[in-house]
């Protein structure tokens, strides 16, 4: 489905109260969408309290991932240094910079879903899972809240929190998404705010754990919100924080950089109930090809970035979370 098309359907659907289930690609060239009682059975989801599967624990080994090949650094420098390039000509701001490492696991796709553990979470086929702790949109009473997420760290560094908040990259780089995320809501919703200003959520995996930054975006919709849903969903993507500012060039320059299409890597999926809605940013990203399994990763980097600090951020980053 195109993006003309998927709009029209959100619109129809948000008019008449339809639930309805929707992925979306990076790329905004393969959009899925199914009214609730047409979901295939090949999708399991999760998301936010919407969900279609019963609880279902399936005995694996305690390493989930038995080894990572990741990412070539000589290449990831490469493609940081032209990134820097366009920073300094002052053709972006902040840039997502993303790659995928191949990961060696027994597990099953369907297995990494069922022992994952996050708020927002999908089994494609047998072609990705995804266990996402970013949600991207939220509508529900007239109020749309949307949660950049920007900022990670290891949670067993002494001091981990005060270092992150305090980390001037850091700053300026949530900052940057956070007024990104502002600008995006302010064209269809009023007296847009922000309640909440780099919070922080602990996420935990059977190895480590680690600390994420996040802020909250609010705005009040106008009333019949509803019959324009694709309109305010398709305006806010791709989502800022997997991109950059500004979005239109920081997007060619992903393009140029990265060689690969993303897919369904960093776009979103979401559930609306006929009332409400609640959507996801696709992290923590598996892929099967050729029966080997990719995980993608990355992080923003601006012209204060390292880039050896950001590589580590990208290794860090290749995980499963659990219980």
């Amino acid at each position: 489905m195109d993006k003309i098309a998927a709009i029209r359907q959100m619109n129809e659907w948000g008019r008449s109260n339809t639930a309805f289930l929707f992925i979306v690609d990076f790329e905004l060239q393969n959009i899925q969408m199914w009214s609730a009682d047409n979901i295939p059975d090949f999708i399991l989801y999760q998301l936010g309290s919407f969900s279609n599967f019963n609880t279902y624990a399936p005995a694996v080994d305690d390493h989930l991932i038995t080894a990572v090949k990741p990412f070539p650094r000589s290449q990831y420098l490469e493609a940081f240094n032209l990134v820097q390039d366009e920073l300094n000509y002052g053709n972006s701001f902040l840039l997502n910079l993303t790659f995928r490492s191949e990961i060696i696991s027994s597990c099953q796709l369907e297995e990494f879903f069922f022992i994952s553990n996050a708020k927002y979470k999908i089994c494609y086929k047998d072609q990705f899972v995804f266990f996402s702790p970013e949600s991207f949109v939220q509508i529900k009473d007239g109020i749309i809240s949307s949660f950049p997420m920007k900022g990670t760290i290891d949670a067993e560094l002494e001091n981990a929190a005060s270092i992150i908040l305090n980390d001037p990259k850091e700053k300026a780089e949530h900052n940057t998404i956070v007024d990104l995320i502002r600008n995006d809501i302010s064209r269809f919703a009023q007296n847009v705010r922000v309640p909440r200003f780099r919070y922080i959520d602990k996420i935990q995996t059977r190895d480590k754990s680690l600390l994420q930054v996040s802020s909250e975006v609010r705005g009040d919709l106008k009333p019949g919100y509803r019959e324009k849903l694709g309109d305010i969903l398709f305006s806010l993507l791709p989502a800022g924080s997997i991109s950059g500012a500004p979005k239109t060039k920081t997007l060619e320059i992903i393009r140029n950089i990265e060689k690969i299409p993303r897919g369904y890597y960093t776009g979103v999926a979401g559930y609306f109930d006929g009332n409400s809605l609640d959507s996801c940013v696709m992290i923590r990203f598996i892929e099967k090809e050729k029966n080997k399994y990719y995980y993608r990763s990355g992080g923003g980097i601006t012209f204060m970035s390292d880039a050896n600090t950001e590589y580590r951020e990208l290794l860090q980053k290749i995980y499963v979370p659990t219980h």
